[in-house]
């Protein structure tokens, strides 16, 4: 009789811990909704995938980094996908169509709202990095690092639909204030 509470009560326990890490994790996800972004990319994803002068070259679409991430990385990864985006891609392009830029500005100003809300939670400890969101990290930078700087974010900002397609996927449903 014994045994049997004493096992009920760590199955309890584990069940208690398993959904505590769980909303620990969702907390830590996107607290905007994305679809205003997609919409804004769709508006000029012609006019800049019309740059891109390495068409049978990617940075995030072939790779299979953002198809292997797991549940346990999705916070971490898209921290540094945003990081990315915000540090390098944005800062790398060069626009000169004012209307284009005004829309890529927009796009990069929620990039960095979403990811200082990630920056919060890995300082709470809420958004734990893996060496598998590490390393798919790194291979997106080195495959941008392949192209000459221009080129490259020119590159990752046609892929834009990728990576808002995969937060999209990952994020669903998590909003949080």
């Amino acid at each position: 009789m014994k045994a049997q509470r004493v096992s009920l009560w760590l199955v309890a326990a584990m069940v208690f811990l398993w959904s505590v890490r769980a909303r620990g994790l969702r907390r830590c996800l996107i607290s905007m909704d994305i679809h205003p972004v997609e919409e804004t990319f769709q508006e000029i994803k012609k006019t800049i995938q019309a740059k891109d002068t390495f068409q049978n070259v990617t940075i995030l679409s072939t790779s299979e980094t953002l198809h292997s991430i797991k549940p346990s990385d999705v916070c971490c990864m898209t921290k540094n996908l945003l990081a990315f985006y915000v540090d390098r891609v944005f800062k790398d392009h060069q626009e000169l169509n004012p209307q284009i830029l005004r829309k890529i500005s927009s796009i990069a100003n929620s990039f960095l709202y979403m990811h200082k809300a990630l920056q919060r939670c890995q300082a709470q400890r809420q958004c734990h990095c893996r060496e598998a969101a590490t390393n798919a990290t790194r291979i997106i930078h080195d495959n941008y690092d392949q192209l000459e700087v221009r080129s490259a974010a020119i590159k990752s900002l046609g892929e834009l639909d990728v990576l808002l397609a995969w937060i999209d996927k990952n994020h669903q449903g998590t909003l949080v204030a």
